[in-house]
């Protein structure tokens, strides 16, 4: 059974990036293994991974290599260290699919590269990357940057098990009935 990932900010090759995020790289090829590594872990040849952006800081040769190497069929929605390179170069380089903008899926989720605003009563989830590190509260962001799961896809599964557990949660806290015994 084919399942769907999403991902964002791998930053291939991009040294500055284990000091800026603390990542627990020596170097940039332990990085890049490592992600590599991960990423077929979790994801299979026959699976759909969504990438949302800021995928490699390397030349087309070499990020075309990776690709090759990575399991399953490959969407990026480029992010803003990713527009530097055409539509074209990236599909080039292995990406089946190359989106300029953000992708409804679903009918449910926004899937971008940067978070968008969303306030409480939108009836979307926004699955976004680029803020690396930090974390948006609330039902309403999802943020799939490598360094929150440990440099693996996350898959859309566990992603509904979360968005539907922390919903159970918040259901329970504005439930008056709920502390009642």
């Amino acid at each position: 059974m084919t399942k769907v990932f999403f991902t964002s900010d791998h930053h291939f090759g991009h040294r500055a990036i284990i000091d800026y995020e603390s990542r627990p790289f020596a170097d940039t090829e332990q990085m890049n293994e490592s992600m590599i590594a991960g990423w077929n872990e979790a994801v299979g040849q026959e699976d759909r991974v969504f990438h949302l952006g800021d995928f490699s800081f390397l030349d087309k040769e070499e990020t075309s290599r990776i690709l090759s190497r990575l399991n399953g069929y490959k969407t990026l929605i480029l992010g803003n260290h990713d527009r530097g390179r055409s539509r074209s170069w990236w599909l080039d380089a292995g990406f089946q699919e190359v989106s300029e903008n953000g992708i409804i899926y679903k009918e449910f989720f926004l899937i971008t590269h940067e978070p968008l605003y969303m306030n409480r009563h939108m009836p979307y989830v926004n699955v976004h990357g680029h803020i690396h590190g930090q974390k948006y509260a609330g039902n309403n962001h999802f943020n799939v940057c490598v360094e929150h799961w440990n440099y693996k896809p996350v898959s859309f599964e566990a992603l509904m098990d979360i968005l539907a557990s922390s919903q159970e949660t918040d259901k329970n806290d504005h439930n008056p009935l709920s502390s009642e015994s």
